[in-house]
């Protein structure tokens, strides 16, 4: 082994994280890992806090997802304190997810995914951002997305109690009640938002898929996986980010297993690298197999790919045509297992069914909207602490998200879990990393755009790094002290290298 290839950092992600390829003398990929570097750890220093607390701590994880984090915590709380949430107060809740959902997946194609696709994998650099989108698709675009993003984070705002770490959550309920001028806004806001996920989806119809290069790194098997896929469904089997059961279907379609959010430690266990802050979790009853795909590895992806391979339908009509769509386009409509559809396994597809999700969202919010009882001033209730466990679920834009705590009489936190989005994916985007290294990679060349290609397939997962670091004491550091001024190297100090 003679060249170690390193990208650091990579870009257009929440957090921090590098890429390291390693090659053999022919300049060919031996192995390439997905590395993070950084370390929070909410999970220790969370213990000994009022565990009511929570909502507004764990949405300080990270800036990106902090909706889903507050209303995790939330639920995690009705359950420790034996407090069933209110319904009026479970629609506010489902109606901020909602607006959260449709500003998260609108930032990750425009800013962060959609840039590789849309502007192109092979452009300079300097021109895959958000500039060179709206140079693509013309300045009104542009001003759509940012419109899109300001009007739900004002509704979130004014639902929520703040724009970004909102503060609305109580046990059992939730802090205000809506006013029927809030309603008429969110019914606003939810039109609109139909309106540009439509547009959104009728983009990437045009661009990406209307493009035969593109359509074929889409269609191909450069970035394809044959692993289990997991998400949260109502009772109908359709995708619900707020509440439901969380179902895992094999490689060829068939339902693995099927269980409630507070029966996750009977089916997931995480495995520890020493290299990685982030742990791998797997499904309990196949086991770690390693870096491995195929029905007989319990490496499984929790991302809004998985969510539709889960899923036997949409829950809303515009969503449902586009779910159908989809599954078409890659010929897995209908004819999987029971007559339901095949698992879709390219996971560039993650981009478009991304998309479809935010529409779904978007008819979400005008359910909740127009619901007659969105205005019931009953909200809150009086609830008391007491010793036990608290489990809460909702799906986060990048996976299944998981609080766990465990409190004392006093309600002072004694231990806590968070099995978030990203770690569900942190195998997969290991795996995708070294795969589409060892396809592009080929006697030791390497060019900007082929390291560009290598980060694609982190990034169709919309990893948030800050979210997931919760590893401690085992993963390899190094230190480098420089002079100020011309940084010339005094020192490097590094441990488990």
């Amino acid at each position: 082994m003679n060249q170690r290839i390193t990208i650091d950092p990579i870009t257009r992600l929440e957090g921090h994280g590098r890429i390291e390829i390693f090659l053999d003398d022919a300049g060919e990929v031996v192995s390439a890992y997905f590395q993070v570097p950084e370390l929070r750890g909410f999970e220790s220093f969370c213990v000994g806090r009022q565990a009511e607390e929570m909502p507004n701590i764990t949405n300080r994880i990270c800036g990106v997802c902090p909706e889903a984090h507050h209303i995790a915590a939330a639920k995690a709380l009705d359950e420790l304190f034996g407090a069933p949430c209110l319904p009026a107060a479970a629609r506010i809740r489902e109606l901020i997810y909602s607006a959260f959902f449709v500003t998260d997946h609108t930032t990750h194609f425009y800013c962060l995914g959609g840039p590789d696709f849309i502007v192109g994998p092979d452009a300079p650099k300097e021109e895959r951002n958000i500039l060179g989108v709206i140079r693509k698709v013309g300045l009104d675009a542009g001003k759509a997305v940012i419109a899109c993003r300001a009007r739900n984070h004002e509704l979130i705002k004014k639902l929520g109690g703040r724009g970004v770490h909102l503060c609305g959550a109580l046990p059992g309920g939730w802090s205000m009640a809506v006013t029927p001028e809030i309603a008429r806004e969110a019914r606003e806001i939810a039109r609109q938002n139909i309106e540009f996920a439509q547009f959104s989806l009728e983009t990437f119809h045009r661009i990406v898929l209307g493009n035969e290069a593109y359509r074929d790194l889409v269609l191909g098997d450069l970035y394809a996986h044959q692993t289990y896929s997991m998400g949260t469904v109502d009772a109908h089997n359709a995708p619900n980010f707020y509440d439901g059961t969380i179902r895992v279907v094999d490689p060829a379609g068939n339902e693995f297993v099927r269980y409630r959010p507070q029966e996750y430690l009977d089916h997931v266990a995480e495995h520890v690298e020493p290299w990685s802050y982030v742990k791998f979790p797997y499904l309990k009853n196949i086991g770690w197999k390693g870096f491995v795909d195929g029905p007989e590895s319990g490496v499984y992806q929790a991302t809004p790919l998985a969510r539709l391979n889960v899923a036997d339908r949409m829950a809303t009509p515009r969503a449902q045509a586009e779910f159908e769509r989809f599954f078409d386009a890659f010929g897995c409509r209908g004819n999987g297992p029971g007559g339901r559809n095949r698992p879709v396994h390219h996971r560039l597809a993650t981009h478009w069914a991304r998309l479809i999700e935010l529409l779904s969202a978007a008819e979400r919010m005008q359910e909740l909207a127009d619901h007659p009882e969105l205005c019931d001033p009953e909200v809150r209730q009086a609830v008391s602490c007491r010793a036990g466990v608290g489990i809460g679920s909702v799906e986060a834009p990048r996976g299944t998200l998981t609080h766990h705590f465990t409190c004392d009489e006093r309600g002072i936190l004694t231990s806590v879990n968070l099995l978030v989005g990203t770690t569900n994916n942190n195998a997969p985007i290991g795996m995708s990393i070294a795969k589409a290294a060892k396809g592009l990679i080929h006697k030791g060349v390497v060019s900007d755009g082929i390291l560009n290609r290598v980060e694609m397939a982190f990034r169709l997962y919309d990893p948030c790094c800050s979210c997931a670091t919760h590893a401690i004491g085992t993963a390899p550091l190094e230190v480098t002290v420089r002079r100020s001024g011309d940084g010339t190297i005094l020192d490097r100090i590094s441990r488990g290298l």
